[in-house]
């Protein structure tokens, strides 16, 4: 796979979900990241499930992978930031041991995403004071995993306190592009707001980590009109790779490219693997990423 200095990976959560450990356990670290080299991919980024840095250095080594980045729950608001330093330094370290790029953080206060509430009607909303006490601690943050030769990229994500455009507008004002960088996620912000390109046209600059996560439209709609939480959504297949449900990723990969985009792009869907195939449905978006992306003239 090729272009600039895109590295291209696929997220662990297609073989084993972290918010659901007992679906997908049977699936090994061996056994994803086996895969992964099947599929052709350069990546991964770390789950719950993987071992201590050693291990899993050996494991890379042996098939020429790389680590991009891992998910950290922050609770900024709810326990303060002096309470978060110590798990966020615990985490930039083993990161940094695996030679990681990245670490993402999402605020997990009052989030709803592995709770049995409507997603699409019951996220949480904060304060003006606890908005400033969220960017003031990101700032923060950002600063520390910069000592460990990292970025600290904020995922906006479905059924939290930052999920739609304006939300992501105001954490963007709030915090410091210096030390704060963005995640962007085309299938939260599509199933959120109905639209990717905006907040991808708007904050280019900050986005410095991308997942590329596509949504079947049809079970967005029943989802939504069922009512469901976010785990039962992704369950019923709201999300997909790219290639297999309706987000067109030529127009997101070419902002991309035009605009000098580097780093990594990951491919994450939430899916049960005991329905999509893991290993099949990364062949699925490694040939959309080949056939769709990489041979066009997106320049």
């Amino acid at each position: 796979m090729r272009h600039q200095d895109i590295m291209w990976g696929i997220a662990p959560i297609g073989w084993r979900n972290d918010d659901i450990p007992e679906i997908g356990a049977g699936n090994t670290l061996q056994h994803l990241l086996s895969d992964i080299v099947v599929a052709g991919f350069e990546g991964t980024e770390v789950g719950g499930f993987f071992p201590e840095a050693s291990v899993l250095n050996k494991e890379l080594q042996l098939r020429k992978l790389k680590i991009a980045a891992q998910w950290f729950s922050s609770f900024i608001i709810r326990d303060g930031i002096e309470d978060v330093i110590g798990l966020f330094r615990k985490q930039c370290s083993y990161l940094n041991t695996v030679q990681a790029s990245a670490i993402v953080v999402s605020e997990q206060t009052y989030s709803v995403q592995g709770l049995e509430k409507n997603v699409f009607a019951d996220k949480p909303y904060f304060s003006d004071q606890e908005w400033e006490r969220l960017c003031q601690g990101l700032n923060l943050l950002g600063e520390i995993a910069e000592e460990y030769g990292l970025k600290l990229v904020y995922h906006h994500h479905m059924g939290t306190g930052v999920q739609t455009g304006s939300e992501i507008e105001r954490l963007m004002a709030g915090t410091d592009p210096q030390h704060v960088h963005l995640l962007y996620d085309t299938g939260h912000i599509f199933v959120s707001d109905g639209d990717y390109m905006t907040i991808l046209n708007r904050h280019i600059d900050r986005i410095k980590h991308v997942h590329f996560k596509d949504v079947r439209l049809q079970m967005m709609s029943e989802c939504k009109n069922a009512e469901k939480s976010f785990l039962q959504s992704f369950l019923s297949g709201m999300f997909t790779v790219p290639g297999d449900g309706c987000i067109d990723f030529t127009q997101v990969y070419g902002k991309l490219v035009a605009e000098g985009y580097t780093g990594w792009i990951v491919v994450e869907a939430e899916q049960d693997p005991s329905i999509a195939n893991p290993l099949e449905y990364a062949l699925i978006a490694r040939k959309y990423i080949d056939e769709k992306l990489l041979d066009q003239n997106l320049n």
